[in-house]
């Protein structure tokens, strides 16, 4: 039985902190929520030199830097209420803080960080991240930021490759140099509610698709002992509901499948349409390409998402796959600095 942990927003605004690709120049389909970084970025630029009438405003040099990672500033809206919270944040501090700062992004309305999985790539900047947003808060005088995992936080992890080389990635943040950098710590192994019922955390992701199975090669460390470790289970999804439109879905790296976190979204927001599919699809690599199409499919005929936005660790191939199935309309991908603006008709 579905248990109501969310209330419909009247707004939902997207922010991407950290992505593989920037893209500012695009084209963006009439119908597809989604805001370009120049775009926002102008507004907020002083006009250097006019001419003919016409202000000149310098951007180029404040665009956002992108990097092999994944971070999402989810801030919602009801009844003239806000409440923000960070979905992972990349692997470096210094570029998620550079690129919060280009972006203006206020640190001390961050209340919460939503760690996605533990992979250095979403957690890696998380000690320097919270400290930063930790002294916001502090300064503006409002609670410590909670900083929302898994319990079940392995030491390290890496790939094992065909050639018998394991590629490592570098070690996972300890929960107490979490805490020391401010953090006030929230494990949760289970579904669960955020801010007050804006946003919906996701517990495990049932695996149904009969070809997501995880990720190949994927081995996890916890102290000298290492295994196999493929299916990646302390993965979770962050969603939303907007009235009117449907739910966003927040899956940074797919590991669990983004059909697989999809129908785990239509479960937990039964008979409530699937909006925005926004994060990493795990479609790249060799080994991953071979589950493009039945992706392709279950999206469009199980799904039927309003826009997918593919980014991160999608791949390539995959996002020219989605590009020709969704667009026009459809297709939104993510890259850095790019905003989707969800909001309820009238709203």
């Amino acid at each position: 039985m579905t248990i109501p942990r969310t209330a419909p927003l009247d707004e939902l605004r997207l922010l991407v902190v950290v992505d593989n690709e920037t893209d500012t120049l695009s084209s963006v389909d009439e119908g597809v929520p989604q805001i370009p970084e120049v775009a926002h970025l102008t507004p907020r630029v002083p006009t250097s030199r006019e001419h003919a009438g016409h202000p000149g405003k310098v951007v180029f040099d404040r665009l956002c830097c992108a990097c092999h990672g994944f971070s999402v500033l989810a801030t919602g809206r009801r009844e003239g209420r806000e409440h923000t919270v960070l979905f992972d944040v990349g692997p470096y501090a210094d570029v998620w803080r550079s690129n919060a700062a280009r972006l203006a992004v206020d640190l001390a309305k961050i209340e919460a960080v939503f760690l996605s999985h533990w992979h250095f790539d979403h957690s890696g900047g998380l000690p320097e991240v919270l400290a930063a947003i930790a002294e916001a808060r502090k300064k503006a005088g409002v609670a410590p930021v909670l900083v929302d995992v898994h319990p079940d936080r392995p030491d390290q992890r890496g790939i094992l490759l065909p050639t018998g080389t394991m590629i490592l990635l570098p070690e996972e943040p300890r929960l107490d140099v979490l805490e020391a950098a401010g953090g006030r710590l929230a494990r949760h192994a289970d579904p669960h509610g955020l801010c007050d019922g804006f946003f919906f955390g996701s517990g495990p992701i049932d695996r149904v698709t009969a070809y997501e199975t995880g990720l190949a090669g994927h081995h996890s460390f916890r102290g000298d002992r290492g295994e196999a470790d493929p299916l990646i289970l302390d993965e979770r999804f962050l969603a939303a509901e907007v009235r009117g439109r449907g739910v966003s879905v927040l899956s940074a790296c797919s590991h669990a499948g983004v059909v697989n976190a999809c129908l785990g979204a239509q479960a937990e927001f039964a008979g409530v349409p699937i909006d925005l599919v926004l994060g990493g699809y795990h479609l790249g690599g060799r080994a991953m390409e071979a589950r493009i199409e039945p992706t392709l499919r279950d999206l469009k005929e199980r799904i039927r998402p309003r826009v997918v936005a593919p980014g991160h660790c999608t791949g390539w191939r995959a996002k020219g796959a989605f590009a020709r199935a969704f667009a026009p309309g459809g297709y939104g991908p993510s890259v850095v600095g790019s905003m989707y603006v969800l909001r309820a008709p009238g709203a």
